[in-house]
């Protein structure tokens, strides 16, 4: 049976012809997002290239008339600077201890529990924990140096214990923001769990009871495989929002005493508007965004792995 013929005069259109129907069709309906698009462009993607231009610069916050461009001399005088290799290492420090190692695990750890607790205890240990979490990073950093305050509640306590007190700001000043930062950002981590743990199967752990498994071993062995994927993108996240925590600190310690508490944001804030090398400030900003860069990297790669 023969297909009837297009009639005289309706050729069926080309390729082209559709091509540019459909790209117009497009445009049309990207018209409503070019305010939005415009906006992103004056005060996102604007301030951003300014700051990569400032970073190879010797702008200055005041008494310079002149801006020259000096290439990379910012970065090697960066790299030159033993306060800056100083801050490096502590902010890996912070992070590293604060983020990877005390609000993944205690995260973790209070999600686990919390399914064991009784509904009472369960609301009271959430509430104490997002209580701390939704305060402000100043407010936060406040209560924290009242705590770790030489006359502050931690000695008290210790006083009535019986034990010796000391001035944690001064003694330990990296230890005590890693503290208060685990304190402030757990609940995050807790959540991202908790959510996490209601996703696996029931039936895996039953049956790893039934084989004999102990909690330690169900934990390592049936849940961690299952919520790797959350694990990996809950480290990611905590540790970007960790290198940028700036208004902890500066309450705390000012990043002192000395340089001992020091991190990249603070460093970074004090040559910019202290020192009022902007320039200079701007080009630690960059290199605190490759550090985060790298560390992204890391964790993508990790889940890369897992997914293989």
């Amino acid at each position: 049976m023969k297909s009837a013929a297009a009639p005289a005069g309706l050729a069926a259109p080309s390729g082209r012809a559709a091509g540019g129907r459909a790209a117009r069709q497009s445009l049309l309906r990207g018209l409503p997002l070019l305010p939005s698009l415009a906006l992103l462009a004056v005060f996102l993607a604007g301030p951003i290239v300014y700051c990569v231009y400032d970073a190879f610069t010797d702008a200055q916050l005041t008494g310079a008339a002149e801006t020259h461009f000096v290439g990379l001399d910012n970065f090697s005088r960066a790299f030159d600077d033993p306060e800056f290799i100083n801050s490096l290492w502590l902010t890996l420090v912070f992070v590293i201890g604060s983020a990877v190692i005390g609000q993944n695990t205690l995260g973790l750890s209070l999600a686990v529990l919390s399914e064991k607790a009784t509904r009472p205890m369960r609301s009271l240990t959430n509430g104490v924990v997002i209580a701390a979490w939704v305060l402000p990073e100043v407010v936060a950093g406040y209560l924290m140096y009242a705590f770790f305050y030489q006359q502050g509640s931690l000695n008290n306590v210790l006083d009535l214990l019986g034990l010796p007190g000391q001035n944690w700001l001064y003694t330990m000043p990296i230890l005590a923001v890693c503290l208060a930062n685990v304190w402030r950002g757990t609940a995050f981590s807790m959540m991202v769990y908790s959510a996490a743990l209601n996703e696996v199967p029931r039936e895996l752990v039953e049956a790893a009871e039934m084989d004999g498994a102990g909690v330690w071993h169900r934990l390592w062995h049936v849940t961690l495989p299952v919520i790797r994927r959350t694990v990996m993108t809950n480290l990611m996240l905590i540790t970007l929002q960790t290198l940028s925590v700036f208004g902890l600190i500066y309450a705390m310690t000012r990043g002192g005493p000395g340089n001992k508490s020091q991190t990249l944001p603070v460093f970074m804030y004090q040559q910019a508007f202290q020192n009022s090398a902007i320039g200079y400030g701007t080009a630690i900003a960059l290199v605190l965004l490759v550090v985060g860069a790298l560390f992204s990297v890391v964790y993508l790669k990790l889940l890369k792995v897992e997914e293989d």
